[in-house]
């Protein structure tokens, strides 16, 4: 399933027989046109099984994020609330300053932040730079190096007369670094630290682990938990977690092309391709395993998904069905 934070308790995840059911059930019981009969139904399939209920509980979860604003008589309304409380929080960006200073202190001072019990949430709403759900913004920092944020990215700099430091707080960037001997280039995130040697790179938080993939120049690695350094070159990509770094492999130079708003796929699992839509659409997307496999080939628009969506129907053998607003399902076409 996708890797979206709208996706809670992944491990847990119920099947996507049980979960289609319990979308199934919600659409209806939210429509006002079940029956007592009907209600009666769902009070039985809910007791039939363990799982029918867990289903149930995962898909009032993640409802529950867009009703609000899917209810509202006045949806743009709704939609301006919620972004002036978002606004509100990001007002409150000053009492963490003393944060963004640790993550900018090296790598002594990435410890710290990492380990901070501060919200993940509230350091993303309270960062200088942050992109929204669905867009690509492009940013040149001070020093002339430029930085591309995808989808729901947030991102703090503290450059200083020694060092140059970005912060990553969520989602992915890609960075061109500006020369400038005197002084290093860092990238932190809460798995380590980067050191740009000269470089075109992409960094990527993708669950507990850090995505790292160069495509010019080279990237040092350092953590601090493990003293474990690493250099990655161009052409090559791993993963860091707080326990290791991961064996070097062949790094995707289409993988870049989220820059553009496109996602370039050759011969890629579909399963691999709805994960980067979601992180373009709002809600949720599952993907049933007998389709999950299937191969794709071409390019396909990131920054507008539903037609991306319609593109794979047109070419693989799947159907999507739209249960609720905000829940998609794609099956393998019978």
């Amino acid at each position: 399933m996708s890797t979206s934070e709208l996706h809670p308790d992944q491990t847990l995840e119920p099947s996507f027989s049980a979960l289609e059911q319990a979308a199934e059930w919600f659409a209806l019981l939210r429509s006002g046109e079940a029956s007592l009969d009907d209600q009666n139904n769902w009070q039985n399939w809910l007791a039939a099984q363990a799982e029918h209920r867990q289903a149930w509980q995962y898909v009032e979860r993640i409802s529950g994020r867009f009703e609000p604003i899917q209810n509202s008589s006045n949806r743009q309304a709704a939609v301006q609330s919620y972004c002036l409380a978002n606004q509100r929080l990001g007002r409150r960006r000053h009492l963490l300053l003393g944060l963004g200073t640790l993550a900018g202190a090296g790598l002594g001072g990435w410890f710290a932040w990492q380990h901070t019990s501060v919200s993940q949430t509230v350091l993303a709403w309270s960062a200088e730079h942050r992109s929204p759900q669905g867009e690509v913004r492009k940013l040149v920092l001070p020093d002339g190096s430029t930085v591309w944020l995808s989808s729901n990215t947030a991102l703090n700099h503290d450059f200083r007369a020694d060092q140059r430091v970005l912060s990553l707080v969520a989602g992915e960037i890609l960075v061109e670094t500006a020369a400038d001997p005197s002084r290093p280039f860092l990238v932190n995130t809460r798995q380590g630290q980067l050191r740009a040697l000269g470089t075109r790179f992409t960094v990527r938080l993708d669950g507990r682990e850090t995505l790292l993939a160069v495509y010019q120049g080279a990237v040092q690695i350092d953590t601090s938990a493990h003293n474990t350094r690493r250099i990655v070159h161009a052409g090559q990509q791993t993963r860091l977690s707080h326990s290791r770094i991961a064996e070097i492999a062949p790094a995707a130079p289409e993988r870049q092309s989220w820059v553009k708003g496109i996602i370039v796929t050759d011969n890629t699992p579909l399963l691999d391709v709805v994960h980067e839509l979601q992180r373009y659409r709002g809600g949720y997307i599952s993907v049933s395993p007998e389709a999950a496999q299937l191969p794709v080939i071409g390019s396909y628009p990131a920054t507008d998904p539903d037609r991306a969506l319609r593109m794979l129907e047109g070419v693989l053998p799947i159907r999507i069905k739209r249960t609720l607003p905000w829940w998609v399902s794609i099956e393998r076409a019978r």
